[in-house]
């Protein structure tokens, strides 16, 4: 196989800066045939699970990172064997397998899971950003933990020191060894993939009398036995989970402290008899035009406010701290605040200003529905002008909800249910919600954000006005 037959298919951009993704699933292995367009790998980016199609034809030689890898935009993830390569990788790697157990430099991760049926491709863009490329340590594969096992003590029993990799753990697991004088190289791990946790820590020391010494060095000063471990080192796995923040969530909570400690929060509230708007729901679900779509108190929702935009421009804008300029946004993309299990995501409606009604049926019911399958794509959570969050699902009356970061403003909907209200004189049970707006008050003064407010709440008691103020 010549150099020329094999192609390196380096992790793209996905989104619009992205610097780096984690591989989540990779669907293919050494040896397997793929052709154009087939998906080869979901990678999880700061702001959504992509599927990566491979753009070529061949047959795999090589993956060069394990699932659970954090890769820079720009390095080589997979190699391809196409042309006459590939019709030679296949029986090369049949005639001279590699015997099990053997050490292989850069070996591939073993991949387990079957590949799906049925996946559609996902076109995504294949430019990568130029850029200089800063790996993080890499979470490659590691030896079972009999083999480690053994190993050590090979080497305790006087046959010759053992050439190892540096022991896979987690830097707090590292610091509770060194705390205790327990050398890492001596520890059998029971963790995924070889990795040491915590109780293999504490087993190293309940076990051995003193720290074990490394061969050719000399031995160390005596020193006191170490004290046993505060419980509060010790973390009991029975009564916690602890849950790596990455990929969405971490981008969402870098993002929710940028936005709460940059831009001044104000946020007000109106409470709204909407039984006028519930019975509008219940008409348009009869609508033929209607028919097939998402109705909801949403989608009326979500046309007042882009009526109140029209009417009061200004609140639809952003602050430019680098150029000390509001810039106000002639279009409107409508961000909708969704909870998937990956996070909290914000895709957003492009030009919702610009659709019918029933067009902005069509597009919450798309955008509801890619959200749930986890096939929400970067692009659709970028440019947002203004958002709404319907936090009412969860039975709750109402929030302070923080800006989504680069907006002005956006607007919380609580629960809609039956109160005691004042209607042509008399006490009489209405559907009642409370709305609430967070707007940026470096940008929006009360005067502006309490008519959006108003103009919202206005048409949600008389939806009628859609009509004559759209």
């Amino acid at each position: 196989m010549t150099d020329s037959a094999v192609r390196e298919f380096k992790m793209p951009d996905v989104g619009e800066g992205l610097t780096e993704a984690e591989i989540l699933k990779w669907y293919v292995q050494p040896g397997d045939t793929v052709t154009d367009g087939q998906i080869v790998c979901e990678v999880e980016t700061a702001k959504a699970a992509v599927e990566l199609p491979i753009p070529y034809d061949g047959v795999v030689r090589e993956l060069h990172f394990p699932e659970g890898t954090t890769v820079d935009v720009g390095t080589s993830i997979i190699a391809v064997a196409v042309g006459d390569g590939a019709a030679a990788a296949a029986p090369a790697q049949e005639a001279a397998p590699e015997p099990a157990g053997a050490p292989v430099a850069n070996a591939p991760a073993p991949v387990e899971e079957e590949k799906p049926q049925g996946r559609q491709p996902v076109l995504v863009g294949y430019g990568v950003a130029t850029s200089s490329t800063r790996r993080r340590p890499r979470k490659g594969p590691a030896a079972p933990a009999q083999e480690a096992s053994a190993a050590i003590q090979a080497e305790m029993n006087g046959h010759g020191p053992v050439t190892r990799e540096r022991p896979l753990a987690k830097p707090p697991v590292r610091k509770l060894a060194k705390d205790l004088g327990v050398d890492l190289t001596t520890v059998v791990p029971s963790g995924p993939d070889g990795v040491i946790t915590r109780e293999d820590v504490h087993a190293a020391v309940a076990s051995a009398p003193a720290p074990a010494q490394v061969p050719g060095t000399a031995p160390a000063a005596p020193t006191p036995a170490p004290a046993a471990p505060a419980p509060a080192v010790s973390y009991d796995t029975a009564r916690e989970t602890r849950i790596p923040v990455k990929g969405v969530r971490k981008a969402t909570a870098a993002a929710m402290v940028g936005s709460a400690f940059t831009a001044p929060h104000v946020t007000e509230f109106v409470t709204v008899d909407v039984t006028r708007t519930m019975k509008l729901v219940e008409e348009l679900k009869q609508d033929k035009e209607f028919t097939g779509l998402r109705v909801n108190p949403l989608l009326l929702i979500a046309k007042a406010l882009l009526v109140a935009i029209r009417r009061n421009p200004d609140i639809n804008a952003s602050w430019d701290e680098a150029a000390q300029e509001i810039v106000v946004k002639h279009y409107v993309n409508l961000g909708i605040a969704a909870a998937t299990p990956r996070g909290l995501i914000v895709p957003n409606i492009k030009d919702a200003h610009a659709k019918t009604l029933p067009q902005l049926a069509e597009s919450l019911g798309e955008l509801v529905s890619t959200a749930r399958e986890g096939r929400t794509s970067p692009a659709a959570m970028q440019g947002g002008t203004v958002t709404i969050t319907n936090v009412g699902v969860f039975g709750v009356d109402t929030g302070t909800p923080i800006l989504n970061s680069g907006e002005s403003a956006i607007l919380a909907v609580g629960a809609i249910k039956p109160q005691p209200w004042v209607h042509k004189g008399k006490v009489k049970p209405r559907q009642v919600t409370t709305l609430a707006l967070s707007f940026d008050h470096r940008l929006v003064d009360g005067e502006l954000g309490s008519k959006v407010l108003a103009d919202v709440a206005a048409i949600l008691e008389q939806p009628k006005r859609l009509i004559s103020w759209a």
